[in-house]
């Protein structure tokens, strides 16, 4: 059983190419998204950085960022990113516009909030196949040195996930092994919207304690995560 990946972090242009061009040198079915309104790289200074429309090519930025300051984008390391990025695919991709690609087993998200945004886009969407899938968030910082990690680290998931599959392909179980504990707060909690209560026990394979009311469902979640010096 051969499973679809997908990595997702704000602009597609370090944290989810990186793990893309890993996987993919792997040989595994791999797809990478941002889901940012528009791609931002680095300027001369914070307030000024290069902002790009979704789906405007690689190259083209490649190119441009070339002309403008050779020097600095290449000390910087975005010219050689966006090299790597170009021999990947052709352009960066929003994950909030893919669903034309089809359905993924597994999403690999790079910082919290983006885990959040692609969670609740899939609420939202359709629910056509009624498929599984697991989220699976790794906080990385959004630099070249800790992309790289972050890449090996999720091959490692990735392989181990695989390999697992293979072993468990005639067990119909949705159960997800979990990553780590979720990030969240008693505060977060008590006011966290029913949908994502239920996502995160379903993550977690505990759906069938979904049952009852949200305030049941956020206690919990609560008695479930939370150490007992954080209740």
């Amino acid at each position: 059983m051969k499973l679809r990946y997908a990595m997702v972090c704000s602009s597609n242009q370090n944290r989810s190419m990186e793990s893309h061009f890993v996987l993919k040198k792997q040989g595994f079915d791999v797809s990478s998204y941002g889901t940012g309104t528009q791609v931002k790289l680095p300027g001369p200074s914070i307030r000024e950085p290069n902002v790009y429309d979704f789906g405007t090519p690689y190259k083209q930025m490649y190119e441009e960022l070339r002309r403008k300051d050779p020097e600095l984008y290449k000390r910087n390391g975005i010219l050689p990113m966006l090299k790597r990025n170009l021999s990947v695919k052709l352009a960066p991709q929003r994950w909030q516009d893919n669903a034309d690609d089809g359905s993924f087993d597994v999403v690999f998200t790079f910082e919290e909030r983006v885990f959040d945004m692609v969670a609740e886009d899939l609420h939202n969407r359709d629910q056509v196949l009624m498929k599984p899938v697991a989220i699976i968030n790794l906080e990385v910082k959004d630099n070249h040195e800790e992309a790289a990690i972050g890449a090996r680290l999720t091959l490692d998931l990735c392989q181990e996930k695989t390999v697992n599959a293979m072993k468990n392909s005639s067990c119909s179980s949705s159960f997800q092994m979990p990553v780590n504990y979720p990030r969240y707060r008693k505060s977060d909690y008590a006011t966290m919207e029913e949908w994502k209560v239920e996502m995160l026990l379903r993550q977690y394979g505990l759906e069938h304690h979904i049952k009852g009311s949200v305030d049941e469902k956020r206690k919990f979640a609560m008695g479930t995560f939370l150490w007992p010096d954080q209740l």
